[in-house]
């Protein structure tokens, strides 16, 4: 998964921890090595392992595994000093390390990633809420329509959308009701290949299978790669739209 902004606002700070805290913390057990087993050292390693993990930089996280498992081999394993190992022990427990703090980082990883999918999919949700309390409380189609571009911007991660009202039929890409994308005949790849760059996309707005118009989704900035759950969700926002031009139509074009 990218980084995102927010992770990059810290990305350096994080990064020259993953190598400046094992060898610190290491430092600090010095006096102590001598009177507790090396394995009760290797779990505090692993507490700064975690630390670092939890910022979901698997750069990070790699680094401090490999710096944890250097400095234990330097500070807490005969003889002191050498990074050489003299007690099968040690060795075993220095690999140990190295492995669990991988594990680690990856299962840290893993939790930002849900925990961000769930958050995407909150969003998502708001969203057509918002959106069906804004039919059910009678807004105009023009204020509903607005509302619904600006979702699907977001939703999609597109550069913008357009609506036209009317059944006219198109050639152009289609965003089809179960998600899936074609042109012509051809089904489009999009966690693959992206949404289409070179053509406007429409998603037609219906009801009760009676087209209201489309939105003509545009994307041709950057590659978009929407997933299945946020196409579908494009197409339930788009079917707000249509049940709330049955009883009304748009004033204004919206370009």
């Amino acid at each position: 998964m990218r980084v995102n902004r927010g992770v990059d606002n810290y990305r350096a700070p994080v990064l020259t921890a993953s190598l400046l805290a094992p060898p610190a913390v290491c430092a600090l057990l010095i006096p102590f090595r001598e009177h507790f087993d090396n394995a009760n050292a290797a779990l505090v390693l692993v507490v700064v392992i975690v630390a670092v993990a939890v910022f979901g930089i698997r750069l990070a996280g790699m680094l401090a595994a490999v710096s944890s498992a250097v400095w234990f081999d330097f500070f807490l394993t005969v003889p002191y000093g050498s990074f050489s190992i003299d007690s099968g022990d040690d060795v075993e427990q220095a690999l140990l390390l190295l492995v669990i703090g991988v594990a680690v980082t990856q299962i840290a990883i893993w939790g930002r990633r849900q925990q961000a999918k769930a958050s995407r999919r909150r969003g998502y949700l708001d969203g057509v809420i918002t959106t069906s309390r804004a039919v059910a409380t009678g807004a105009s189609a023009d204020d509903l329509i607005e509302q619904v571009r600006a979702e699907l911007t977001a939703v999609l991660g597109i550069d913008g959308v357009k609506f036209v009202a009317g059944s006219k039929q198109t050639t152009l890409p289609r965003l089809n009701r179960d998600g899936s994308v074609t042109r012509g005949s051809q089904v489009v790849k999009v966690e693959r290949d992206g949404l289409p760059t070179n053509a406007e996309i429409e998603l037609p707005v219906q009801h009760a299978g009676v087209p209201r118009g489309r939105f003509l989704l545009v994307a041709a900035a950057r590659i978009a790669r929407p997933d299945l759950e946020q196409r579908l969700v494009a197409v339930a926002l788009a079917d707000q739209v249509g049940a709330a031009l049955t009883t009304q139509e748009p004033a204004r074009p919206h370009v």
